[in-house]
């Protein structure tokens, strides 16, 4: 058996080439050899997936952030082929948000769970903006989760906490903005904080963004925060997603549907798992058991 291994060496502080050194051992144990791609430039990873020879791959493994994960997503779902290979995933990024839902907290626990073998289809969103076809994993988001994400690149430096300082910064500067949201053919008009579309329970460092997604039911969680809430509001509701009970707050509205829309009245850039891309306008739909991984 062997898996492509696409590594970005620049992930989790530039430890990702060490993390493959210490879980290589627990694959080749197991009769699995490896074929590493280490990425060169953001972007690098979903065009090697695209258009790569994987007729003797079975199964792909990735070392990276959320970031890595969805060009490998992107990069298959894309291909002429059709092929579509499991995928494990080796948490060593900054946010991890995806192998949180997996609970694959750790490079080496991770490695040993994936090295059983045990696949199961998931959810993928779908995103329409620009003419062009393209999925997420995580989320889609829209507002101050996309400020949040901006300030928080800039923030690299100070590691996973960079989100929680983020946060409080963007807060003291946000302000709600006028947008139409269209959720399951419902059309509203109206001030939003932010909007937020998610296929898995966490965002950035261990936030519950949306706690009751699950990544095979066939739904998106919506998460629609009132433009008009106060700072202090706001401020106050933070921590509580680390928990999940903002969803309880009047100002937080929590839907699970299968499509939503974002037209803003300018062209806005997205957060998109983890990574400033896209604009406004898109929509948002569920593609059902879409892609396999290791759990």
């Amino acid at each position: 058996m062997k898996f492509l291994v696409i590594v970005n060496p620049k992930s989790g502080k530039q430890k990702a080439l060490y993390i493959l050194e210490k879980i290589r051992p627990i694959f080749e144990s197991n009769g699995i050899s490896l074929l590493i791609v280490k990425t060169k430039y953001q972007g690098n990873a979903k065009q090697r997936l695209q258009t790569m020879d994987l007729s003797t791959i079975n199964s792909i493994l990735v070392l990276g952030g959320d970031g890595t994960l969805n060009e490998v997503v992107n990069g298959m779902l894309n291909r002429n082929d059709n092929i579509k290979l499991p995928i494990g995933v080796i948490p060593v990024g900054s946010g991890n948000s995806f192998s949180s839902d997996l609970k694959m907290f750790d490079p080496i626990q991770a490695a040993k769970k994936i090295s059983l073998l045990n696949t199961e289809h998931i959810d993928v969103l779908q995103l329409e903006m620009n003419h062009e076809m393209n999925f997420a994993i995580n989320l889609v988001g829209w507002g101050l989760v996309k400020d949040v994400g901006a300030r928080a690149e800039k923030l690299r430096l100070l590691g996973p906490i960079r989100y929680t300082f983020a946060s409080i910064i963007e807060i003291f500067l946000s302000k709600g903005r006028k947008t139409e949201l269209v959720v399951d053919g419902k059309k509203s008009i109206g001030m939003y904080t932010f909007i937020i579309g998610c296929n898995s329970i966490h965002v950035g460092n261990g936030m519950k963004m949306a706690p009751h997604a699950k990544l095979n039911d066939g739904l998106l969680d919506l998460v629609v925060v009132d433009g008009n809430i106060s700072k202090f509001r706001l401020l106050s509701v933070m921590p509580q997603l680390f928990t999940g009970s903002h969803i309880k707050e009047k100002e937080v509205e929590y839907l699970q549907v299968k499509s939503f829309s974002i037209f803003s009245t300018e062209d806005e850039i997205l957060n998109i798992d983890g990574e400033l891309t896209g604009t406004t306008p898109i929509k948002v739909s569920v593609k059902e058991k879409e892609i396999e991984i290791f759990i």
